[in-house]
């Protein structure tokens, strides 16, 4: 295992910090909070700088709010000098853990995501039951309450195995120790927040333990994970439903995690396997049903906003060009040419 023993200055240089808010700004200079910090961007970010060399720093609160995603989800939105620093605390702990991770761990990281997620799974489908001629079942199970439930302790525990450095050591219990859930109690601290970069490389870091639990312990060929959700391929449907109790003991003893109870379920290959937004079944793809009444409901929204003089059009024409590349990935071609139509028919209106 390759040691990390010097990195604090590789996040908390000025230089480190300035590449930080490149990233951090690029697509929200528009955001009230971050034009504002824009406007003394030197004496804000040499602040933050001597704040972290003096290891003085502390992490501001947390602003909440509610999104549909689409069920509904709790964000919690730091201030804009702490997500510059999350942004540079990312850098170097992506660089540390990458190369960790297996191949089939799709969440947040580059030339991966939902799209591939997807992809492998019906890959596997297909490889295992020989081109859809053979038996095929697929284990797909969800974590409960998965981000609020992380252990802060298990989680620093982890990064601390390969990262010896004390003064990055003590920043991340700063910014790991910034959030609390309603899962915590007096003696054990959970929880990241949803809206923090951070807490896309920690859930990473986290779960990879489980993925070389499953790929080096139980020895499973056909795993893919996105995030909490996971899925197991097996021509042997027993041979899954053995799987479930060394899994619940994994997650419940080492890392203080529950499967949820009403989103494990094995299934036939035939029946559809819905995995990150689309169903899989033999020979095609599809969207959720769900989905396929929302996209018309939201374009005609957007249309609605264009007209009334709330969005301008490149931003009416990105939403439509953005549900087209999701239908593109599934078996869609009629659905895709009606909804274009609507929006012709829409926008003239």
């Amino acid at each position: 295992m390759k040691i990390y023993k010097d990195l604090y200055w590789s996040i908390i240089s000025p230089q480190a910090l300035f590449r930080a808010w490149k990233i951090f700004e690029h697509d929200k200079r528009k955001k009230p909070d971050v034009a504002t910090f824009s406007l003394n961007l030197e004496k804000n970010i040499f602040d933050l700088y001597r704040d972290l060399k003096n290891e003085t720093y502390k992490h501001g609160p947390y602003k909440g709010f509610w999104i549909h995603d689409p069920k509904l989800r709790r964000i919690h939105k730091a201030t804009v000098r702490d997500r510059v620093l999350h942004h540079a605390v990312f850098q170097v702990l992506n660089g540390v853990f990458e190369p960790t991770f297996i191949n089939d761990s799709y969440s947040c990281r580059i030339d991966k995501g939902t799209h591939k997620g997807m992809k492998k799974l019906a890959e596997m489908i297909r490889a295992v039951s020989r081109n859809y001629t053979h038996p095929c079942y697929v284990l797909k199970c969800d974590i409960r309450k998965f981000f609020d439930s992380m252990d802060h302790n298990i989680l620093l525990r982890i990064i601390n195995k390969r990262i010896k450095d004390v003064r990055v050591q003590a920043l991340l219990v700063e910014v790991v120790g910034s959030f609390s859930s309603n899962q915590a109690d007096l003696f054990v601290c959970k929880g990241v927040p949803i809206g923090n970069l951070t807490s896309q490389i920690f859930a990473n870091i986290y779960m990879n333990e489980f993925d070389q639990f499953i790929k080096h312990e139980l020895c499973v060929k056909n795993y893919a994970r996105y995030t909490d959700d996971f899925v197991i391929v097996s021509s042997n449907r027993n041979n899954l439903a053995e799987l479930l109790s060394p899994i619940r003991n994994f997650l419940n003893y080492k890392l203080h995690l529950d499967l949820h109870p009403k989103k494990v379920e094995i299934r036939k290959y035939n029946q559809g396997v819905d995995f990150l937004g689309y169903v899989l079944l033999p020979h095609h793809i599809k969207v959720r049903t769900k989905t396929k009444r929302k996209i018309p409901k939201k374009i005609k929204q957007r249309i609605i906003a264009y007209k009334d003089g709330q969005i301008k059009e490149v931003s009416l024409f990105s939403t439509l060009a953005s549900y087209c590349g999701v239908l593109s990935h599934a078996n869609m071609y009629e659905f895709t040419k009606n909804l274009k139509n609507m929006f012709w028919f829409w926008l003239k209106e």
